[in-house]
């Protein structure tokens, strides 16, 4: 285990990090099977499994490398990669059975002015999450199950982060309250992967301290990539908990931030009870007791010339400890999906037979 001074040193760098650059972070609503045997199977050795000369399955049957011409994969650096050319190659090779697809590109650094993450959601079909109810599936070769696109430019975020957050964006924020930041909790007290403090102190005066996990500061749009589990909130919307667990949130009206960590001025502080919040977005529909709680992603690396084995061991591990059932063995630093949701769900991303036509 990190020791508490080390881990404290980490999680400030870490928040530091998203909370400048977070903001180009962001969610996107696009409002807008018969499998067929292609003789093509996994190869039972472990090694890759070659479906065309520029998609090939990776060692382990972990992930696709989806090589491509430098200018389709510099317009994902640039911020505008074609995210239905991705699924559509997906969905030639393998069944329509995934809920998420998993975009990650093979930046060594971060690109100067590109998000760290995007999550490009193509449907909806769950009431009183704050989103209206659509399907633009089609338009990425489904017949109905894909819920959303995700791309990261860095294979290292699906360890340190924003993949929790990037995952909670096909969940909210659709307006379930009220925020200065679109598409996250901005300041308000949900305190998750899309912002928020967890705990406010009234200074008087209209001033106020918002605090993340015992500390002073917080962020309006991420709270530290993945070094935070989801919040109250967040669980519900994700269909993790029940109406009669879901806590009041508190918003700021007319909020500004101010010098020092977390400080800021408001008008006032207005309370949304749980009941205020499901009479204003509805009854969630699924309810817990009904609601999904395994899903399927598929991970394609995009690259420009084919992944050494050295890559796809490396990106396999961390894609293992992301959706493992337990702890990973990354550490107690960073939370894995299962330890985000109180171990309530489970993502599996390993490509069986049965995903393929």
């Amino acid at each position: 285990m990190l020791k508490p001074q080390l881990k404290q040193s980490l999680k400030i760098l870490s928040f530091i990090a998203f909370f400048v650059f977070c903001f180009l972070s962001c969610s996107k609503d696009d409002d807008t099977t018969d499998p067929t045997d292609t003789g093509v199977d996994p190869d039972p050795s472990g090694e890759q499994t070659v479906f065309a000369e520029d998609f090939i399955l990776g060692k382990d049957s972990k992930l696709i490398n989806y090589v491509l011409s430098e200018a389709d994969y510099n317009k994902f650096i640039a911020g505008n990669g074609d995210f239905a050319m991705v699924s559509k190659k997906v969905y030639e090779y393998l069944n329509d059975n995934f809920d998420f697809i998993f975009i990650l590109s093979v930046e060594t650094e971060q690109p100067n002015g590109l998000y760290y993450g995007v999550n490009q959601k193509v449907k909806n079909d769950i009431e009183g999450v704050g989103s209206s109810i659509y399907d633009n599936t089609a338009s990425y070769g489904s017949k109905g199950v894909l819920k959303s696109v995700i791309h990261m430019p860095r294979t290292e975020y699906i360890k340190n982060g924003p993949f929790l957050h990037e995952i909670m964006h096909y969940w909210a924020n659709y307006n379930f309250i009220p925020t200065t930041v679109g598409g996250h909790w901005g300041y308000s007290s949900v305190g998750g992967q899309l912002g928020g403090f967890d705990e406010l102190i009234d200074l008087g005066g209209g001033n106020y301290q918002g605090k993340i996990d015992g500390e002073d500061g917080f962020g309006t749009f991420a709270n530290g990539g993945n070094t935070l589990a989801y919040g109250n909130l967040e669980l519900y919307l994700m269909g993790l908990i029940k109406e009669s667990e879901l806590e009041s949130v508190q918003v700021a009206e007319n909020p500004q931030a101010v010098a020092g960590g977390g400080k800021f001025t408001a008008d006032k502080i207005t309370t949304f009870t749980a009941a205020d919040l499901i009479t204003k977005n509805g009854a969630r529909v699924p309810s817990e007791e009904n609601s999904q709680k395994s899903f399927k992603g598929i991970t394609v690396v995009i690259s420009t010339s084919k992944l050494s084995d050295e890559r796809i061991t490396a990106i396999n591990k961390d894609l293992d400890n992301f959706t493992k059932k337990g702890t990973p063995d990354w550490g107690n630093f960073f939370f894995n999906f299962w330890q985000a949701t109180g171990e309530r769900a489970t993502i599996e991303i390993d490509i069986s037979q049965a995903n393929i036509k």
